[in-house]
């Protein structure tokens, strides 16, 4: 079920309607009614009954794995080591098994089907696994790894959630009892989110599949605003979802971490990591590069992982060469850039984050591209494509609803001018809003309701709520 649907937002409000009063009598009791009311919401995604019901046993198998695990390793002394590796193991097999064979065999084998969001899941499985086993995490009685395998507004694409901050939210007082300024920063988010989805994402998002569809055929202005329309609707895809995940949150007494701050403001690739996708860059950061031993192994072995780390978050995005290539580019970044050192700081402000911005976009177009060879083709027609204006069809079913209702109303605008208004009026505000105001989720944390705010919320999310059923799926919840 997708979070901008009509049947989500009935969804949600009957979860309001039930968990809200109902709640109140204990942590634990509390937390069961939002595990069940996850489950429903888990049964209720894409996919046909068969689909969820095997996808719901998977997940519900390896959270039974993953208690099994925390359960022996809290009364075995050296076999810890042992346990959490099987536990580990039987995680990733699955993870391989379900979202890489046919990779991994050339196509001979297809699988055809995963339970959605298995690689969100795994990673965190995995991170809780590796904090009992430190002691980061102490369980606790009455903390629901169901609840943190199962939550719904994070279950699909994440943001993936930290073991030692989720669970002690979960004994806390704020469980089911929002006060007044949660809840208005809850609804708040929520709005936010889906504005960012359904009037930028998806808006960018007819510019970049038509021209995808045609590569071949894109002069080079149009190659640009193909390359820069995926950075900023995949920015405003998943950091819309992870708003509206983190506003759902805040009305059930929950927070969630923050998942991206300004990446696009970014000085360095380096930098753009500490601010894109928060959540697994961190988990990258403690569960894989500092148990290859980080930075203290000499300069080549740090290399080495830093190179590591950043294959696998590409395999993790998605099976294919051109996640590995995407996430070579990165790793190789910020090799260049720890190499180069401070003589990069030298550089003027203003230069180092175009250089870093214009990285960034040519590495989404492997991230978006079919195959490598496609990629290749849009990166030549941005050099060689000449410099006519883009062509007419790339704008076709941007703003449709809209552009009939001006067709209508001002049957003298040429389609030339209507064509370079939409697109200046798009990019000009995506770009703005990556560029200047605060991120939604630290804007969340001081959040004041005023009539003006109130009004101009509600009448751009009317405007998202009466465009749903042209809206597509957040592009992270098929990772």
């Amino acid at each position: 079920m997708s979070f901008q649907s009509l049947g989500f937002l009935a969804f949600l409000m009957s979860t309001l309607a039930v968990c809200l009063p109902a709640g109140r009598h204990s942590p634990r009791a509390d937390a069961a009614l939002l595990t069940i009311a996850s489950a429903v919401f888990y049964l209720l995604g894409p996919g046909g009954w068969t689909a969820v019901l095997g996808g719901l046993a998977c997940l519900l198998l390896g959270i039974a794995v993953t208690a099994w695990a925390i359960r022996r390793m809290a009364r075995s002394g050296g076999s810890r080591r042992r346990i959490l590796a099987l536990a580990c193991v039987y995680h990733i097999a699955v993870l391989v098994g379900f979202k890489y064979t046919e990779f991994l065999t050339g196509g001979a084998v297809e699988v055809g089907w995963a339970p959605l969001g298995l690689s969100f899941f795994t990673f965190q499985q995995l991170w809780l696994l590796k904090e009992v086993y430190t002691g980061e995490y102490v369980p606790a009685p009455g903390d629901s790894l169901l609840l943190y395998g199962l939550f719904f507004p994070t279950v699909t694409s994440g943001p993936i959630l930290r073991p030692d901050t989720f669970f002690p939210q979960l004994r806390g007082e704020s469980l089911l009892r929002p006060d007044w300024p949660d809840a208005a920063a809850g609804v708040y988010g929520i709005c936010c989110g889906t504005i960012k989805k359904v009037l930028l994402a998806d808006a960018f998002g007819v510019v970049v599949d038509n021209g995808w569809a045609n590569p071949g055929e894109l002069s080079a202005p149009a190659a640009w605003l193909v390359i820069l329309g995926y950075t900023l609707q995949l920015y405003f895809d998943f950091s819309g979802y992870c708003d509206i995940a983190a506003g759902i949150a805040r009305l059930l007494g929950l927070r969630l971490p923050v998942n991206f701050d300004s990446p696009y403001r970014s000085a360095s690739v380096t930098e753009f990591w500490k601010r894109w996708h928060i959540t697994l860059t961190t988990f990258l950061r403690e569960c894989l590069y500092f148990p290859l031993g980080g930075s203290r192994r000499g300069t080549a072995r740090t290399y080495l992982n830093i190179l590591i780390i950043f294959l696998v978050s590409g395999l993790w995005h998605g099976a294919g060469w051109t996640f590995l290539v995407w996430g070579a580019l990165h790793g190789l970044a910020q090799v260049l850039e720890r190499a180069w050192g401070k003589r990069r700081d030298h550089l003027p402000l203003l230069l180092r984050w175009g250089l870093t911005v214009l990285f960034v976009n040519l590495a989404w177009v492997f991230f978006r591209a079919p195959d490598c060879a496609a990629a290749l083709e849009l990166l030549g027609r941005a050099v060689t494509g000449g410099l006519t204006g883009p062509e007419p069809w790339l704008l076709e079913g941007l703003f449709a609803q809209e552009t009939d209702a001006v067709q209508l109303l001002f049957p003298a605008v040429a389609a030339p001018w209507w064509d370079a208004l939409r697109t200046a009026l798009l990019y000009g505000a995506g770009m703005i809003a990556v560029l200047w105001p605060r991120n939604v989720i630290h804007r969340m944390e001081d959040f004041r309701p005023t009539l003006w705010r109130g009004a101009g919320l509600a009448v751009l999310t009317l405007w998202c709520v009466l465009s749903f059923n042209g809206v597509t799926s957040f592009i992270y919840s098929n990772f």
